[in-house]
């Protein structure tokens, strides 16, 4: 791919798909290589450039999904003609179409079916599940088998994920669509899968098996005394109806009550910090971001939850997803922006179809716009479907996404607070963060301060899978036990370890059960809380086998902008391979090497991706004596 545009011609379904989203080409010289015949003298006086032709490069990650949902690939000319449409150089369009693991520039069939093999489907017997599907889905099925990192389906292991390109698309009217309102394909999610329900929904992913209700993910649904997952189970996710009857909007009608200032000061009194693993001061971000001098800020939430072994944003928002957009635009008040942006996983079907008749809803009915609540405040919410890219999940790497460059992390500082999406103040949390701004307002900084410990306070969401006998969402407060969730959970009496934190957690071993479940707790332990995932392993679970995979997983997901990362992911995946059957002394020479890799990447890498590679492995032969 050169960056220079070429004389490969989209078909009509591809311009189509394109024009859907962007409306009908201004001009001619948007039209594709070899249409120069149709120009007019007006043509020839047009051009676009500078900001304007800037302005347009966030629209290439909804161009490009437009095109792989309508067609199931992105051919040549289809890239070249969104390119002519957005003015953006073929090859770096090129360098983002190939970053994500959703996209392919190769054709292949409109069917793909991606199999998680990630660590929870791995203990559940993915592999025995791929070996099935393969076996019966060959060559001429017209179906792409994919192996597939976490698609946050851990509670019912094994998952599998159908798409199928074109069934759901329309064609356009010649009014551009709103980014991320463009028609998704056709979708099925199986879990648990067998070989049998896969095959079937990918033949026809119409026709599958509707997905259970989220409340089924979570165990506690209907008890008295939960403060966040209160409504799952209880209310119609798809009814604002019913939401506001269970107190929804109450939180935004206090929050103009005390004005941006105020609800920055309840949220900093609260104690509330980040839940996706950094724990930082959610007030001290929300106060920075609104005293910045440059205009305009922005709010991102960030809903790419992309983590081995969670899935807690994933029942919010599909349980309860008018709190999450209720939760955006109070944050959006406090800090100062008008436009809010939800980074939503592209494995989470049915997360964006609630999430966008959510949004719809509150348009119409004038709790989003431009007079809020008829309090003179405007504020929208916009959509961005992620494409498969675990490196998202990093706040700046999320900003280049949105803005359609390659999801690579940037240097900090600057910090998004002062240059983050566009080069504007941005605000950015993840989805548990947001929701729990809720209770701080209804119920007071005071009394949320009163639930888990002085440094940890409020509920904390915990992802429970593996080896368990009622894996789902769990709500505690900070400062409860691992035995006392692992008790709620059906801890099994084989327990070998479990992995806190996911793929960039650590392990614990079976006898450590008093450990606190607070960001002080766990670090005075050795280990992490991370973004709450607690996944339990047996003695029936190969440990070699999980930490081969976890070495996979984060080779394959670093984004390669750094040489540590780049190459330590690989090292550690292959020294880990040349011990997977061997111990004592005929390992130690590759655990040396594990060591120095591992603390080279903890040092030099450019974010957390590669600075916690090693942080499982690490745990693993320190902790639980792995290949003595």
């Amino acid at each position: 791919m050169d960056l220079h545009f070429g004389d490969s011609k989209p078909t009509d379904e591809e311009r189509e798909a394109v024009d859907a989203l962007l409306g009908p080409p201004g001009s001619a010289w948007e039209a594709p290589f070899g249409d120069s015949a149709v120009r007019s003298d007006a043509d020839l006086r047009w051009a676009r450039g500078g900001r304007a032709a800037r302005e347009r490069r966030d629209l290439l990650l909804p161009g490009l999904h437009a095109v792989n949902d309508r067609v199931g690939w992105i051919s040549e000319g289809a890239l070249d003609y969104l390119c002519r449409r957005l003015t953006v150089p073929p090859a770096e369009a090129y360098g983002v179409a190939t970053f994500y693991s959703m996209f392919s520039v190769k054709p292949r069939p409109a069917t793909v079916l991606r199999v998680c093999t990630d660590v929870a489907c791995a203990a559940a017997g993915s592999a025995e599940l791929c070996a099935g599907v393969e076996g019966r889905l060959g060559l001429g099925s017209g179906v792409s088998v994919e192996r597939s990192p976490c698609l946050g389906l851990c509670e019912r292991a094994p998952a599998a994920l159908v798409v199928r390109a074109g069934s759901a698309a329309e064609a356009g009217s010649g009014a551009p669509h709103e980014p991320g309102a463009e028609k998704p394909c056709a979708t099925a999610v199986i879990a648990p899968a067998t070989p049998e329900s896969t095959v079937l929904a990918a033949s026809a992913p119409e026709a599958a098996e509707p997905e259970p209700p989220a409340s089924l993910a979570v165990p506690q649904a209907g008890q008295p005394g939960l403060t966040l997952l209160r409504r799952i189970g209880v209310v119609d996710p798809a009814s604002l109806d019913d939401y506001r009857s269970h107190g929804g909007y109450t939180a935004l009608r206090r929050a103009f009550a005390l004005g941006p200032a105020g609800v920055i000061r309840e949220v900093t009194d609260a104690g509330l910090v980040g839940r996706g693993g950094a724990a930082f001061p959610t007030g001290v971000k929300w106060q920075a971001t609104a005293s910045q001098p440059d205009r305009p800020h922005h709010l991102v939430c960030n809903a790419d939850e992309s983590e081995p072994g969670t899935f807690k944003d994933r029942v919010l928002m599909e349980g309860d997803p008018y709190s999450l957009i209720e939760a955006m635009t109070i944050a959006g008040y406090a800090v100062g922006a008008h436009q809010g942006y939800l980074y939503l996983r592209g494995e989470y079907p049915r997360a964006l179809r609630l999430l966008s008749n959510a949004i719809e809803q509150a348009r119409a009915r004038g709790l989003l716009g431009d007079d809020v609540l008829g309090q003179g405040y405007a504020f929208d919410i916009e959509i961005r479907r992620g494409a498969g890219a675990y490196i998202c999940g990093e706040e700046t790497a999320l900003f280049n996404s949105i803005e359609g460059y390659r999801g690579e992390p940037r240097s900090k500082p600057p910090f998004p607070v002062e240059k983050g999406l566009f080069g504007k103040p941005t605000a950015e949390n993840n989805v548990e963060t947001l929701v729990n701004v809720l209770p701080i307002l209804t119920m007071g900084a005071e009394a949320y301060a009163a639930i888990g410990t002085e440094k940890s306070t409020g509920p904390k969401l915990f992802c429970v899978s593996g080896s368990v006998g009622r894996p789902g969402i769990y709500e505690l407060p900070f400062g409860a036990t691992l035995g006392e969730l692992l008790d709620l959970a059906g801890k099994p009496d084989n327990l070998r370890a479990v992995l806190l934190g996911g793929a960039a957690g650590g392990f614990v071993r079976a006898d450590e059960m008093d450990i606190p479940l607070t960001f002080e707790g766990t670090r005075a332990a050795g280990t992490t809380l991370g973004s709450g995932v607690v996944l339990a392993v047996d003695d029936t679970v190969p440990l070699p086998r999980i930490l081969l995979r976890i070495a996979e997983f984060f080779r394959d997901e670093s984004c390669g902008q750094c040489v540590p990362c780049r190459v330590g992911t690989v090292r550690q995946e292959e020294a880990l391979h040349r011990i997977a059957e061997r111990t004592g002394a005929a390992a130690a020479g590759d655990i040396a090497l594990l060591r120095e890799v591992g603390r080279a990447m903890r040092d030099a890498s450019i974010c957390g991706l590669g600075q916690t590679a090693w942080n499982a492995v690490e745990s693993a032969i320190d902790r639980l004596g792995a290949y003595e």
